[in-house]
């Protein structure tokens, strides 16, 4: 049975005239789709109407998507400009998205490149390797690095390419490290019954109206897999928050432990 999500499952990160910064529940749709439950957009857009006293249809600007078992930062925009001009940095691939993963076992690489091409069962809803040429086939690249692992997991920084449906969890399950707790790409056996370990932990983007360089950090809920990890120390090291290259995070990294 679907969650009844509220306001209160939703952090807030960031809020002005142009844009809306949260971090999505895990299991709960980026937008309206078949299954009638309540999505984030819809969420948000009530939010907006009853904070501001808005008459009519409000708008809000839905430029990424995450998959509804996915759960982290995303940013909505609150006026047409600011989803044109955010919608051209995702083009251009100048917004920064990275991932966070607990997988089954780990890549024998400690750091590299997948490219794949996906294709999708529109009946299934399952995503599978393909190969180059075949019809409808999209190429699909993501960069990673292994943290941190235990005896039966790692935990991996991931860095989109693409934006495929389905991508980390094909792409990984594809080379025999499926996400931990993923029944539909197999990586249930020790997280049946968990929710997926994938968590958009950082976003990086120029703000569409200021120009200002911001860079959105949420850590993933305190449960298991990832408290079998030193997820701040790693967060650290890789976060602009450091002084390699003198950019501060816009919103300092926090532990989201309340999403179901």
């Amino acid at each position: 049975m679907a969650k009844n999500f509220t306001m209160d499952d939703v952090t807030i990160l960031h809020e002005d005239n142009s844009i809306l910064v949260v971090v999505k529940p895990q299991n709960m749709p980026s937008q309206a789709d078949s299954s009638g439950d309540l999505d984030l957009l819809t969420l948000l857009k009530n939010y907006i109407k009853e904070k501001y006293n808005k008459p009519g249809n409000v708008y809000l600007g839905l430029v990424h998507r995450l998959d509804r078992p996915t759960g982290g930062v995303m940013v909505f925009a609150k006026n047409s400009k600011s989803a044109e001009r955010l919608s051209k940095q995702i083009a251009e691939r100048e917004m920064v998205k990275q991932y966070l993963t607990t997988v089954l076992g780990g890549p024998a690489e400690h750091k590299g490149t997948l490219v794949n091409y996906l294709k999708k069962n529109a009946l299934t809803n399952n995503v599978y390797v393909a190969t180059f040429g075949d019809h409808d086939a999209k190429r699909a690249e993501l960069s990673y690095e292994v943290l941190e692992q235990t005896e039966h997991t790692s935990l991996v920084k991931v860095q989109l390419g693409t934006g495929r449906s389905h991508q980390i969890r094909v792409q990984f399950s594809a080379i025999n490290c499926p996400v931990w707790g993923d029944m539909r790409y197999g990586g249930d056996i020790l997280g049946k019954g968990h929710n997926l370990a994938l968590w958009a932990y950082r976003l990086e983007f120029e703000h569409p109206i200021s120009k200002e360089h911001m860079v959105f950090v949420a850590y993933p809920p305190a449960k298991q897999p990832w408290t079998a990890f030193d997820i701040a120390k790693h967060v650290e090291q890789f976060s602009d928050d450091s002084e390699d290259d003198g950019v501060a995070l816009y919103t300092k990294p926090h532990t989201v432990d309340h999403l179901d």
